[in-house]
């Protein structure tokens, strides 16, 4: 990543406890939740890989992570295609992999400068795409978070409702995984800044 390193380590940060907890949501729930949670953590943990400065951990290839996003965008499509229940959520993950791609091509065709030195400029359609996204993550992040803000008189849980009343495990009250996802877009629209 090209950005300042603080805000590099951050996001790593950030991500990184979002893959996490999305690792554990995966040990319960139905199979489709799972499937869900994987996704979401393979993005996290990318993310978390990916916002790395470059001067303290010396990042994996540009083609590792444009085969792992290529091969992420195109699982999505199978799923939007195919799974018709779910089909917003797989098109978010869809565009999230697509974005990561893209940062991954823009990693790689990027050559090494110095610290000093500013990044060339991208071509048009590159800046363009960057743009696209820049807008679809900010929207995203706007709408996640406004669903995030209680109603009033609705702060209060059910007993059992914070782990969907089986005990035990990660909670899954759907805030919580609503605010991870808010905490991926914010991060994913912040690392596409820094294109």
């Amino acid at each position: 990543m090209h950005g300042p390193e603080p805000v590099g380590w951050m996001l790593a940060a950030l991500c990184g406890g979002v893959g996490a907890y999305c690792l554990r949501r995966m040990r319960g729930g139905t199979p489709g939740q799972r499937r869900e949670a994987a996704g979401e953590a393979v993005m996290a943990l990318g993310m978390a890989v990916m916002a790395l400065p470059a001067s303290a951990v010396e990042p994996p290839p540009a083609a590792v992570f444009a085969a792992l996003f290529g091969a992420a965008a195109v699982y999505g499509l199978a799923l939007v295609l195919f799974d018709g229940e779910h089909r917003f959520h797989h098109l978010h993950h869809t565009v999230g992999a697509l974005a990561m791609f893209h940062m991954a091509i823009a990693m790689a065709a990027a050559p090494a400068h110095g610290a000093h030195a500013a990044p060339p400029a991208a071509p048009a359609p590159a800046a363009a795409l960057t743009g696209a996204l820049l807008v679809y993550f900010a929207l995203y992040a706007l709408l996640a978070g406004a669903r995030l803000v209680p109603a009033p008189g609705s702060l209060r849980l059910p007993a059992g409702a914070a782990d969907g009343g089986r005990g035990g495990g990660p909670p899954r009250a759907p805030e919580v995984a609503a605010a991870c996802r808010l905490a991926m877009g914010m991060g994913m629209f912040a690392m596409l800044l820094t294109l």
